[in-house]
């Protein structure tokens, strides 16, 4: 891989997909679904900071930018992914990030979804009432 060249990397929570290329060149902008990360999740800061967390922790990573498509989930299953997606591109760009940002929690895929509904019951794990006579 060249040394211009953009770096990619996939995160995924729940059912969302998040496919993040980091850009040799720039001012660390985070930009998802081709907005600004504080406009996609406008009205949810903490999704925002959610996504913003992994570049807080490695320094040197604000002189890069990054480009997020999403895809998938809800709002939360979305900034999850996106920054797993950034964290695992952060490791890509230098191996030394690895420590911190698996310490951190960034690096784990978050495994939990949606149990699938049962046939013969209304939900996945709610019975019907039982009758006896």
């Amino acid at each position: 891989m060249g040394k211009n060249e953009a770096i990619r990397a996939t995160g995924r929570r729940k059912t969302s997909v998040a496919q993040v290329r980091v850009l040799p060149k720039g001012e660390g902008k985070i930009t998802v679904n081709k907005k600004p990360v504080d406009e996609y999740f406008a009205g949810l800061p903490h999704q925002a900071r959610d996504v913003k967390a992994p570049l807080e922790l490695v320094d040197g990573s604000m002189t890069r930018d990054y480009i997020v498509k999403v895809v998938g989930g809800g709002i939360s299953g979305q900034a999850g992914a996106a920054r797993h997606a950034i964290a695992r591109a952060l490791v890509k760009v230098d191996d030394k990030n690895k420590k911190t940002l698996k310490a951190a929690g960034f690096l784990t895929r978050d495994p939990r979804m949606v149990e699938r509904k049962k046939a013969g019951q209304p939900k996945a794990r709610k019975r019907f009432q039982y009758s006896k006579r």
